[in-house]
């Protein structure tokens, strides 16, 4: 089945030209022009990746993106923006996006940063198996995280980050190894990137019970490590 993408834009022109070539690569693409209409096409549609502007003429993409993270689809979000400052991307990256793209920007290369999120975040399959931790349960299979009972909401990137460190409990992932599993090469990544992934991971593990799962190793990058208390 072709892959359904869901382009969020306003510009008539964005959204007349992009579909083409998207089409091109046997992409199945939907379009709509504001937030509102947006949000009932990713209820509708299930699209894989969805393709979200910052500035809409009545919800903004950041506020969009917040519902989308929180609801029970989790499609890959790429968004689309005029600004390239550096809080601009790191707003993105801390409230979930995949990746951002800067306007105006390149058919061609809009393709192939689709074509890059969508390998990273299916990746291959597992193989059934569940990891049990006090207080945590990693359904590999289903990409699936329970802390103290209840569901922890990921997305794609954020269980490929903790699953890869969940997988292999005290061993230490780099900084470089662990880039190369969220974003690849394809990616925008910077210094702040991975942090600010790590940070949203340890908020959204946190519980009562004051365990902790990921542990920094100054210097060098992450690791799994069970610890009550603060990593």
């Amino acid at each position: 089945m072709p892959d359904v993408i869901l382009l969020i834009e306003d510009d008539a022109r964005i959204r007349e030209l992009l579909p083409r070539y998207l089409q091109r690569e046997g992409m199945e693409v939907y379009t709509a022009a504001d937030g509102a209409s947006g949000l009932a096409a990713v209820t509708e549609r299930n699209p894989a990746l969805v393709l979200l502007d910052v500035n809409l003429p009545d919800l903004d993409g950041w506020s969009i993106l917040r519902r989308l993270r929180q609801g029970a689809q989790q499609p890959a979000i790429i968004m689309l923006t005029g600004r390239s400052d550096v809080p601009d991307r790191l707003l993105g990256l801390d409230l979930g996006a995949d990746d951002y793209i800067v306007k105006p920007f390149e058919p061609l290369e809009v393709v192939a940063r689709i074509k890059a999120v969508l390998r990273r975040t299916r990746g291959a399959r597992p193989v059934a198996e569940t990891l049990e931790f006090p207080g945590l349960r990693v359904d590999l299979a289903g990409r699936a995280v329970e802390r103290a009972g209840i569901p922890v909401n990921f997305t794609s990137k954020e269980f490929d980050l903790f699953s890869a460190l969940a997988r292999q409990p005290g061993r230490v992932l780099t900084r470089a190894q662990l880039y190369d599993i969220g974003w690849g090469d394809d990616a925008y990544a910077d210094d702040h990137t991975l942090d600010v992934h790590v940070n949203r991971l340890r908020q959204k593990l946190a519980a009562a019970d004051g365990i902790s799962y990921i542990a920094t190793v100054r210097g060098v990058g992450y690791k799994f490590e069970v610890r009550h208390g603060e990593a």
